[in-house]
């Protein structure tokens, strides 16, 4: 895989900086995952993952559909062509509920209000109620239930919701997204099992035709490892025939298939510490800095020097790679050993497909922003 991003980034004008993503990689991780769950289960790309066009066009036709959680996602799964659209998020504009409803996409609802304000629209449509459950979600990097978030209906609140459903919506099934990033495969498993169980119960309860269960996303992966969620125990989650169950991976699915090179524009060594400052940073990558860890990269040699000035180089050391940004913070990796690095060679930043430069802040300093490259 290394050969043809090489390749790519060689061809681009000096200081390089940019973001490759892999189409192929995104179907072959689709195709895995496709592979490991159960028999009714539908899979829906979360565009918040990566919103960049040509990720969301592969993965509109290598997945069912699409999630998306705003009025500009919502557009981009429009021009996608997207097969399915499913909208969530708790702020909807009224603007945004009547585009989603003018779409065809399904709504996940947050709340009674957005209930009102839905049903103040005059449609009807077929909806999906999201729940904060009081149940604890499973373990990962964000939790979404079964504690005070601004994500659902608290589900002690659920039964007067339903007693005052509005004229014109009608409810086939509940939103439980509870987690972000499990690397659990087992406890996930157990998740899922327990979304149905309780999505029928209450549906029986509540004398509600059950339709839809939508567990969200979650699967992780390991930025400091290879590793990632293990996906077969996904396979003996059993889906009732007359349910339909949503899975929303956004992560999974575009973290490998994306990387991220910034090139080293100076070496320097202050109170005994070693920094390679980039042509780059966490306006660009955010994440590592965002979750409070240091993302390993990978060195790219860059043999041709083109300038008059000597090229500086350093030996068998720890580095910190710093951002371009004028804070102390826009460091996205700390205290990793390098046998060779020289100025105008490349960090190499793998996993790098998801919540990277969607999550950042592009503005901060208005540097120039970096090469997208497709392959």
């Amino acid at each position: 895989m290394t050969d043809p991003i090489t390749t790519a980034l060689r061809r681009l004008p000096t200081p390089r900086c940019a973001y490759l993503y892999d189409t192929t990689a995104l179907r072959t991780r689709t195709a895995t995952l496709r592979a490991a769950l159960p028999p009714r289960t539908t899979l829906l790309y979360a565009v918040k993952a990566n919103g960049h066009p040509d990720v969301v066009h592969t993965l509109a036709s290598a997945c069912d559909g699409l999630e998306v959680a705003s009025g500009g996602e919502l557009a981009l799964a429009v021009q996608a062509r997207a097969r399915r659209i499913v909208f969530g998020g708790p702020a909807k504009t009224d603007a945004e509920l009547a585009a989603a409803v003018t779409a065809g996409a399904l709504l996940n609802v947050e709340s009674p209000h957005e209930l009102r304000r839905l049903a103040a629209l005059g449609v009807h449509t077929d909806i999906c109620l999201r729940i904060n459950r009081t149940h604890p979600a499973p373990a990962g990097s964000h939790t979404m239930t079964g504690t005070p978030t601004p994500f659902g209906i608290d589900e002690t609140q659920l039964p007067q919701v339903l007693a005052d459903i509005p004229d014109g919506l009608r409810v086939i099934g509940f939103h439980l997204h509870a987690v972000s990033n499990n690397l659990d495969g087992h406890a996930h498993a157990e998740f899922l099992t327990d979304t149905i169980d309780w999505s029928q119960r209450t549906a029986h309860h509540h004398d509600i035709t059950l339709r839809i269960v939508n567990a969200g996303g979650g699967l992780g992966i390991d930025y400091l490892t290879q590793n990632s969620i293990d996906l077969t125990p996904l396979a003996d989650v059993t889906v009732p025939d007359h349910i339909e169950l949503i899975l929303e991976p956004g992560r999974y699915l575009t973290a490998d298939a994306g990387w991220y090179a910034t090139e080293v524009l100076d070496l320097k060594t202050t109170h005994g510490r070693t920094f390679a400052v980039l042509r780059g940073g966490t306006h660009h990558f955010r994440l590592p800095a965002a979750w409070g860890y240091s993302h390993p990269f990978t060195v790219i040699p860059i043999d041709d020097w083109p300038h008059p000035y000597p090229r500086l180089s350093i030996h068998d050391t720890p580095i910190d790679a710093v951002g371009e940004l004028c804070t102390p913070r826009d460091v996205l990796t700390r205290n990793q050993h390098v046998p060779h690095l020289r100025t105008g060679d490349l960090l190499l930043y793998a996993r790098a497909g998801a919540y990277g430069w969607d999550i950042s802040h592009h503005d901060f300093l208005r540097h120039e922003p970096p090469t997208f490259l497709t392959l």
